[in-house]
């Protein structure tokens, strides 16, 4: 049985100490509209028909996660991969936008990211 039989939605959210900060990050790095912008909680998508969306929550304990994962340390519970037409072009925008390129790269054809929050994300060619 499915979950659903009409319209489908995803949606992925993510922690953050500062949601708002977050939420602008991608917001500059996708160049999607945000559709709620609160203290406490913030989302964005293409567009509101998109069918899915990127939202981010204000998480007071929040732990920043090291990639690749350490012994002892908080680890990443979920990474974003996001297919990109041309891989040094990406990388090039997405520094622009914020984020750090991680030390351990362990593919050629995929580029490792750390947003401002730490958490990863993948930007590749298929």
């Amino acid at each position: 049985m499915a979950l659903r039989t009409k319209a489908h939605w995803f949606g992925v959210a993510l922690n953050s100490p500062d949601p708002q900060k977050l939420g602008r990050f991608y917001q500059r790095l996708l160049g999607w509209t945000l559709y709620a912008d609160e203290p406490n909680w913030v989302t964005l998508a293409p567009t509101k028909e998109a069918g899915y969306n990127l939202a981010f929550q204000r998480e007071e304990l929040y732990e920043r996660p090291v990639w690749p994962a350490e012994e002892g340390k908080p680890q990443m519970s979920i990474h974003l991969d996001l297919e990109v037409d041309d891989l040094d072009e990406a990388v090039a925008h997405a520094v622009e936008a914020g984020p750090e390129l991680a030390s351990y790269q362990p593919q050629k054809d995929v580029r490792v990211m750390l947003d401002p929050d730490g958490h990863p994300f993948c930007l590749y060619v298929d």
